[in-house]
């Protein structure tokens, strides 16, 4: 299990979008930004679902998903790629709560889902000699 960081939650906090990278059983890929993401613990993210379709199939036959954040700062960037396996939810708890922070921000949406990534593995993706490497 990989733990999420403080410094790695603050990255992902003032992130405007989470780009969401999943794939096909046959390994298609498919990108999307996904705004309403946000760290839900040490070792899980939270992604709320009011337009994906071929992000919820695709999790729904490969449930594989890589996760990349950054945020621009004074003299540099800091960014971060979590990978991990997602779950759909679409009744409970964490569900419930995830369409509450939705609609109040934006009023007129309706979350179908909440997918739930289990974090495994984290990746430094801010430019220099440590991008690409697999944090600990």
């Amino acid at each position: 299990m990989a733990e999420i960081t403080d410094d790695m939650k603050q990255v992902a906090e003032k992130a405007e979008v989470f780009n969401v990278a999943t794939a096909t059983k046959n390994g298609a890929p498919n990108v999307v930004p996904i705004s309403f993401a946000k760290v839900l613990s040490d070792d899980e993210l939270l992604l709320m679902d009011s337009f994906m379709r071929k992000t919820i199939e695709n999790i729904k036959t490969n449930p594989r998903v890589a996760i990349s954040v950054w945020e621009k700062r004074i003299g540099g960037s800091i960014g971060y790629q979590f990978k991990g396996s997602a779950r759909i939810e679409t009744s409970g708890r964490v569900f419930d709560e995830g369409v509450r922070w939705v609609r109040d921000i934006e009023p007129d949406l309706s979350p179908k889902a909440a997918i739930i990534v289990t974090v495994d593995s984290i990746y430094m993706t801010t430019p220099g000699p440590d991008a690409g490497k697999q944090l600990e």
